[in-house]
C-alpha cells in the first residue's frame, strides 16, 4: 500500500512538472508548429525576375531577338529557382539570379548598362533582406562587375545602407570582388543611343529626360532595371534591382533602383518587391514601400496593392513603368502601365511562366 501511495505520489509531480513548464513557456508547442512547412508537408517557394519595362511591343521585334530575351530570362530564373528549391536562401536566390541579368548585355544592368552624358556607364543597385529589414545598396560604381553582390556585401559587411562613387569601389576592392576595366560594359549600341541623343541635345537647355525612355530606338524600347524577388522554403522573402540609369543621364543622377523603399523593399509580414521605370517618380511616391504599407495598414492583397499603386498612384503623378512582388504566401504580382515588361515566374510546382509584351 505505502508503494502504490509513493508511486502515485511521483507520477503527480512528473504531470505537475510538465504542466507548469507549458505555462512557463507556452510558445513552445507554437513555436514548433511554425516550424512545419505547411498542412501538406512540402514548402513554399516562388520567384520572379524582371528586365525593364517600356515600349515593348511584338511589332518592333524580331523573332530572333524575343528568343533571345525569352531564353535569358528562363537562364536566370532557374538559376535561382533552383537555388530555392535545393532549400537556399531567397538572398542567395535574387542575387544569384540578378547576376546573370548583369552579365548579359541584352539589359540594362551591368554589361548591357546604358552610356551617361559623358560617355561613362554608371551603375546603381540594391538589396533587401525580409526577415531582418537589413538592406544594402551602392551608386555610380563603374568598375565593379556585379552591382548588386556589391550591395550584398555593403549589407553583410559594412555598417552602412549605401555606399557610392570611389568609396563604394574601394569597399568593393577591399571585399575581393571581381574588378572590371571600364571598358568591359562598353556595349555598341548603347553607345549609338548616346550618340543620338547628343545630337538631339546640344545644350543644357534643349536636354528631354523623355527622350531618354520614350524613345525605342534610343534606349532598346524599354526601362533600365532588372530585378528579382523571391520566397524561400524557410519563409523569408528577398529583394534585388541593378540598373545601368537612364541614357545620357548628367550630374551624378542616381534614380530609384538602389534606393530602399522606393526601388526595393521586402519584409516579412508583407512582401518582397523591385521596380523598374521612370525613377524620379518612383522615389517621389516611395513605391515599393508604398506596396508593402497597403498591405500592412490597409490589409490589401498583393495584386490590390501593387495595381493600386501602379495603375492609380504612380500614374496619377505622371510616371510610367512596372513592379514585381511576392508576399509571405507566395502570392505573385507584376503590374506596369507600359506597352511591356520583361518579365518571368517560377513556382514550387515548377510552373514556369515568361512574358514580354502586355497581353
Amino acid at each position: 500500500m505505502k508503494k502504490a501511495c509513493f508511486l502515485f505520489l511521483i507520477l503527480s509531480l512528473v504531470f505537475s512538472c510538465r504542466k507548469n513548464e507549458k505555462l512557463i513557456n507556452p510558445k513552445a508547442q507554437v513555436q514548433t508548429n511554425l516550424s512545419l512547412p505547411n498542412d501538406s508537408g512540402q514548402s513554399k517557394f516562388s520567384i520572379i525576375i524582371h528586365g525593364g519595362a517600356g515600349t515593348i511591343m511584338k511589332k518592333y521585334m524580331t523573332p530572333e531577338k524575343e528568343a533571345a530575351y525569352r531564353q535569358k530570362l528562363e537562364e536566370a530564373i532557374r538559376i535561382g529557382h533552383a537555388i530555392l528549391k535545393n532549400g537556399g536562401t531567397s538572398l542567395d536566390a535574387v542575387e544569384k539570379t540578378i547576376n546573370v541579368l548583369e552579365n548579359s548585355p541584352l539589359f540594362n544592368a551591368g554589361k548591357g548598362a546604358v552610356f551617361t552624358h559623358e560617355g561613362t556607364n554608371e551603375h546603381d543597385a540594391s538589396i533587401m533582406d525580409g526577415k531582418t529589414l537589413n538592406a544594402g545598396a551602392s551608386a555610380g560604381t563603374s568598375i565593379v562587375k556585379n552591382p548588386i553582390t556589391l550591395a550584398r556585401a555593403i549589407m553583410e559587411d559594412s555598417p552602412h545602407v549605401m555606399l557610392s562613387g570611389s568609396g563604394a569601389e574601394s569597399f568593393a576592392q577591399e571585399q575581393g570582388l571581381a574588378i572590371v576595366d571600364p571598358h568591359y560594359f562598353y556595349t555598341e549600341k548603347r553607345y549609338q543611343a548616346l550618340q543620338k541623343l547628343k545630337d538631339k541635345a546640344i545644350s543644357k537647355s534643349e536636354f528631354n529626360i523623355k527622350d531618354s525612355f520614350y524613345n525605342r530606338d534610343m534606349n532598346d524600347s524599354k526601362f533600365g532595371t532588372v530585378g528579382c524577388v523571391a520566397l524561400d522554403k524557410h519563409g523569408n522573402l528577398a529583394a534585388g534591382t541593378s540598373t545601368g540609369g537612364m541614357t545620357d543621364k548628367r550630374w551624378g543622377r542616381i534614380g530609384d533602383s538602389p534606393i530602399i523603399g522606393a526601388g526595393t523593399y521586402a519584409n516579412n509580414n508583407t512582401c518582397a518587391v523591385s521596380c523598374t521605370g521612370w525613377g524620379e517618380f518612383f522615389i517621389r511616391g516611395v513605391v515599393a514601400y508604398d506596396i508593402s504599407a497597403l498591405m500592412e495598414y490597409k490589409e490589401l492583397t498583393v495584386q490590390e496593392a501593387t495595381k493600386e499603386v501602379i495603375q492609380s498612384k504612380l500614374t496619377k503623378l505622371g510616371g510610367t513603368g512596372g513592379v514585381i512582388a511576392i508576399d509571405k504566401n507566395g502570392n505573385l504580382a507584376m503590374e506596369f502601365n507600359t506597352d511591356g515588361m520583361y518579365r518571368a515566374t517560377m513556382n514550387d510546382k515548377d510552373d514556369l511562366y515568361i512574358g514580354l509584351y502586355k497581353n
